[in-house]
């Protein structure tokens, strides 16, 4: 079996591609990180000008896009909408190239802001996949929200063709070898320095569902294995602010420093976790939030 990685150095792609590896993959990467001719893009057209081969690939896992954390996308926000342009290339060459599958990446910024509030957080709602209703879009998370609600219109459109696609919006994934433009690794590395004061952005009262990448990759690979047609939250269902991440961090690496917020940093929206009923059809998450601080700390 075959399988197309592209952007396979990043967090995503490396975990994607050891796993496909280990499951008996003959896995390519393409990644701007190793080469600017790596750039899949450049891929992509070379292969629609020569022609493309259809069924080259069995898989297809689509992780290249511009990243950056909440920096970017607030700050940047144009940089963040290059992801579309890599996404309509990757779906253009797909309806030539009809691998057997694409498992394409969309994010929970797909979302409507107006169900990520303190309203939503009094309630303790849960993002279900159907808030997201393609007919009807209601403003999602800034243009990186807005590319990936158009990545999975042109998703829905390569399907009708009759290539496979998986759709799947991972949650607040994080790992201890992930970027430290990402909450997670950035207030790791504070706690790593037994920073007193430990800083969190914001006000630290936002609250994330984080999803370790084991089961980000291991319940990503299971949606796109059952063949399902319909978009699948990857997340866990807790709810946790910034303030208790930072809190078990520290306690997890044994001292107790005072919390301190920074209002004037990017602190995304308020409230966003996922329901994971859907997911738990086909995988349920194997890696505690306590467990995977742990174990990036390298601590018991």
């Amino acid at each position: 079996m075959r399988a197309l990685v592209t952007g396979d150095r990043g967090f995503l792609g490396r975990h994607f591609a050891a796993e496909l590896k280990r499951r008996g993959y003959e896995v390519h990467g393409l990644d701007v990180k190793a080469s600017p001719a790596q750039d899949c893009r450049a891929y992509f057209r070379d292969c629609l000008s020569k022609g493309a081969v259809p069924g080259l690939w069995d898989l297809v896992v689509h992780c290249a896009a511009i990243v950056g954390g909440r920096e970017t996308i607030d700050g940047d926000p144009l940089a963040t909408a290059e992801s579309l342009s890599i996404d309509a290339e990757m779906f253009r060459w797909a309806a030539v190239a009809r691998p057997g599958r694409v498992l394409y990446f969309s994010s929970s910024a797909a979302y409507p802001m107006g169900y990520q509030t303190l309203w939503s957080a009094r309630r303790g709602y849960r993002l279900r996949e159907d808030d997201v209703d393609l007919a009807v879009v209601q403003q999602p998370d800034h243009v990186y929200g807005w590319s990936k609600v158009t990545g999975e219109m042109l998703a829905a459109q390569l399907r009708r063709t009759g290539v496979p696609v998986t759709v799947v919006r991972p949650f607040s994934g994080y790992g201890e070898d992930q970027d430290d433009t990402y909450p997670f690794r950035a207030i790791l590395e504070r706690v790593r320095r037994r920073e007193d004061p430990l800083e969190v952005w914001g006000s630290g009262d936002q609250v994330r569902d984080w999803i370790h990448v084991d089961d980000v990759v291991a319940g990503a690979l299971a949606v796109a294995e059952a063949g399902t047609a319909e978009p699948v939250n990857l997340c866990t269902g807790r709810p946790t602010t910034f303030r208790e991440l930072a809190r078990m961090m520290a306690t997890a690496a044994g001292y107790d420093p005072q919390i301190k917020p920074l209002p004037g940093r990017p602190a995304g929206v308020m409230y966003r976790v996922g329901d994971p009923a859907l997911m738990t059809r086909f995988y349920r998450p194997r890696v505690r939030l306590e467990d995977g601080i742990r174990r990036a700390l390298n601590v018991a």
